[in-house]
């Protein structure tokens, strides 16, 4: 039986990105980075799309030839409908639908948070490969997304926690910027703090009721603690930069794991999984570890490639939908916010 071959493309964001899957074996995953952005501090949206322009169709072809597929020999073509930058998504979604017209073959529409959760599924074709059981739950987090997902099927989940303000990510950014980091900052503050002592300082942490999350108050008390410390002694940053990333990505970690043990023992599930692209935070992942053994959790760490944005979970959450038969029509609109 001839398996089925989807092609994914994601652009939601600075990454334009293919894949090609087969059934659900990956064989190729391609990303091409846009480091223009780090001179501003962020992504900035034109920019972003005039590269997606630039890059989509080299990175598509060289998806495909890693893969030893030629395009005649996709089943679908799946693209990231949203949420995201319009701009950006327009690049993927507009490629996709050509794509898939020319070739007379069906599109898929796939919700970018989705295909984060779905990214677990991904298989490389390797010998113990094991993947969530339903119902799991999913701490997604990212630059724009802090959710605990109860996710009950491939195309059933439900959002029971979120931040109400700021998300880990966009703190951890908007924290580094402060201390005169690069952009992105997450990945500079996680490589000081291994360095660092996490207990050194403490910042504050949120009351909020229920499974959701919030992080404009740690932000801002960081900053008043900076700006308090400055005044008594100018080099305050230089002299203490590991131990501030320590303490800081050790608050982060600490109120997202707390809500995340909260719902696993409410909704009495087992089954844990992390996603996102600070899912990639060393802290975070060492976290999981020792709450699986604290909590007898069975938990699910995505390997780093599939943590950040990629089309190899677009092709993968595209080929569930097709299994359903459920595709979109070429008169379907990106969008730039959506629940999952």
């Amino acid at each position: 039986m001839k398996p089925i071959i989807i092609l994914g493309i994601e652009s939601s964001c600075d990454d334009t990105s293919a894949a090609v899957i087969s059934d659900s074996i990956l064989l190729s995953n391609v990303i091409a980075n846009q480091q223009v952005h780090s001179s501003f501090g962020g992504v900035v949206p034109e920019l972003a799309s005039r590269a997606h322009q630039q890059n989509i169709v080299p990175v598509v072809g060289e998806a495909l030839r890693r893969a030893h597929i030629d395009r005649h020999d996709l089943d679908a073509v799946a693209f990231t409908r949203g949420p995201g930058l319009i701009g950006s998504l327009l690049v993927g979604t507009s490629f996709a639908k050509g794509l898939a017209q020319s070739l007379n073959i069906p599109l898929i529409d796939v919700n970018h948070l989705q295909g984060h959760v779905l990214a677990h599924f991904i298989s490389e074709g390797k010998a113990g490969e094991h993947f969530p059981k339903f119902p799991f739950l999913c701490l997604l987090v990212s630059g724009g997304n802090s959710q605990i997902i109860a996710v009950h099927d491939f195309d059933k989940m439900e959002i029971i926690g979120q931040t109400i303000d700021d998300a880990a990510g966009e703190a951890f950014d908007k924290c580094a910027k402060v201390m005169n980091l690069p952009y992105p900052g997450g990945p500079h503050i996680d490589k000081l703090a291994r360095s660092g002592n996490p207990k050194k300082f403490a910042f504050a942490k949120p009351n909020i009721k229920g499974y959701n999350y919030s992080f404009s108050g740690l932000k801002t008390s960081f900053l008043y603690f900076l700006r308090d410390n400055i005044l008594e002694n100018n080099d305050f940053i230089a002299q203490n930069i590991n131990d501030l990333c320590a303490s800081l990505q050790a608050t982060v970690v600490s109120i997202l794991m707390e809500k995340l043990v909260l719902a696993s023992q409410r909704l009495q599930i087992n089954e844990i999984a992390l996603a996102g692209g600070v899912a990639a935070n060393s802290a975070l992942r060492n976290a999981f570890a020792h709450y699986a053994e604290k909590y007898r959790w069975n938990i699910f760490i995505p390997p780093l490639a599939y943590t950040t944005d990629n089309a190899a979970m677009i092709a993968m959450a595209g080929y569930f939908k097709y299994l359903r038969g459920n595709f979109c029509s070429l008169t379907e609109v990106p969008y730039a916010r959506v629940a999952i």
